[in-house]
């Protein structure tokens, strides 16, 4: 039996109504201990503003090394870095314009997402799956055959592995930094298919 074999993409895009952010702050002293100390009071207005509904911490990472200046070490250096997600997208400037006012050594983000992707998931699946099927019909109708049953569908444009869900792929609008555009950006979510269909007389 002849068989034709298609690969299908489809895409959806929704409003993000989660972002992420990673701030770094960092202190300096004369030895491990004295750059610590000095970190717990650079925090010490930070940490409450952490706790602020729709704001979750996802990872808080201590750091402490020597610093280093013009290959001698002067001193070292401790530093506090977060994970931080908003889902309250209204709490976002407010909690960005805090922390920059607070001296982060540095502030990056916010990186777009969707809380629940479920849906959008499904609805590029089917995208995908409708995209490869009008592919192979095109090539049965070349080939004067008619389209039959689908033999084999498998995840992802290559080919490999069984059908488990969509391939995803998160873009993000750029993000207006000279206006300081924080409002929620678009979120393309893609997904890509490879499926064998039955070739008829």
């Amino acid at each position: 039996m002849a068989e034709v074999v298609t690969r299908g993409s489809g895409e959806t895009e929704r409003t993000a109504d989660r972002a992420e952010l990673w701030v770094t702050f960092a202190a300096r002293g004369s030895d491990r201990a004295e750059a610590v100390t000095a970190l717990n009071t650079r925090i010490a207005d930070v940490e409450p503003l952490l706790a602020m509904p729709g704001v979750d911490v996802r990872s808080r990472q201590l750091a402490v090394m020597e610093n280093w200046e013009r290959d001698r070490v002067s001193g070292a250096r401790a530093e506090q870095r977060y994970v931080l997600r908003v889902s309250d997208s209204g709490r976002l400037e407010e909690l960005v314009g805090r922390l920059v006012a607070a001296e982060p050594a540095s502030l990056s983000g916010p990186n777009w997402e969707l809380a629940d992707d479920h849906e959008a998931v499904w609805e590029a699946q089917h995208r995908a799956v409708a995209d490869a099927r009008r592919r192979a019909e095109g090539y049965a109708a070349a080939l004067g055959a008619r389209l039959g049953p689908l033999l084999r569908l498998t995840d992802g444009a290559d080919g490999a592995g069984t059908f488990a869900g969509a391939a995803r792929a998160y873009e993000m609008a750029a993000v207006d930094v000279g206006e300081l555009n924080l409002e929620p950006q678009p979120v393309t979510i893609t997904a890509q298919c490879t499926a064998t269909w039955a070739l008829l007389d």
